[in-house]
């Protein structure tokens, strides 16, 4: 069985005195790649070393949408020289938009906005978080492409949205990324949209250290391995096999991203 945990924080301290342990695990479990985005700039050299450390791991470059008022002139500017010199940065971001709590919502849509610029002139894919905010995601989306003539490509990453609104995003091209949310028991409005969307745009994650899935959501750190309880869930809810949805998955991950396995 091949898996590939589409998007990880494993730079995070809770990771650093053992992360050669936490890889020994994610391979034992089966995960061949993953993708490690990004919160912000200050990152991007521990997140580089990681993945030329370990081979099997390739990153994107971005500002998280909470972070939007740390966008600054250079911001631009270091995104694109990195994404543009590092052959392992496969995507832009995490980026979108997060209205939850936040009193910045123009500030955040220019951010995105100029994210979403980067991406298309780069040719690479965007990971897009979104929380409270999906009708205004898929109306950003949508003028894009009517701006630009074509979509740009993309994640919505730890999917949390309904069913209608999971399909905005299916008709829009982009690929859907379960976390460990998918197996929390009252989460059927997540798992009612794993159920639907097309094989061909389905992703899993684990959004480590956050979201540990059932059966190890009581550990406060979540960690690439779980992943394979990820797939497990989402297996079940289609009715599939756990090999066939990591097979389906993987080869997802893959086309997205641009990665040979």
């Amino acid at each position: 069985m091949q898996l590939f945990d589409t998007h990880v924080h494993v730079n995070f301290d809770v990771f650093h005195s053992d992360i050669e342990a936490v890889r020994s695990r994610w391979q034992q479990a089966g995960v061949v790649h993953l993708v490690h985005s990004c919160v912000e700039p200050s990152e991007f050299k521990s997140i580089q070393a990681l993945a030329h450390r370990f081979p099997e791991i390739s990153f994107a470059v971005g500002l998280h949408p909470l972070d939007a008022a740390k966008w600054h002139a250079q911001t631009a500017d270091e995104i694109v020289y990195l994404a543009g010199c590092d052959s392992k940065v496969v995507a832009i971001g995490e980026t979108g938009l997060d209205f939850y709590k936040a009193e910045n919502d123009e500030q955040q849509r220019q951010v995105f906005e100029r994210q979403l610029l980067i991406a298309t002139e780069l040719n690479k894919p965007v990971i897009i978080h979104c929380r409270d905010a999906a009708r205004e995601v898929r109306e950003i989306l949508e003028k894009w492409k009517n701006l630009k003539g074509e979509s740009v490509r993309g994640v919505m990453h730890c999917w949390s949205g309904s069913p209608e609104e999971t399909q905005w995003f299916v008709d829009l091209d982009f690929y859907i990324s379960f976390s460990g949310t998918v197996t929390f028991k009252n989460a059927k409005q997540i798992q009612e949209s794993a159920a639907m969307v097309r094989s061909d745009r389905l992703l899993i994650e684990t959004d480590c250290p956050f979201l540990s899935p059932v059966p190890k959501r009581g550990e406060r750190r979540n960690e690439p391995a779980y992943v394979f309880y990820v797939a497990e869930q989402v297996a079940r809810l289609r009715g599939e096999t756990v090999d066939a949805i990591a097979t389906l998955t993987t080869r997802n991950a893959c086309e997205l991203f641009g990665i040979t396995i």
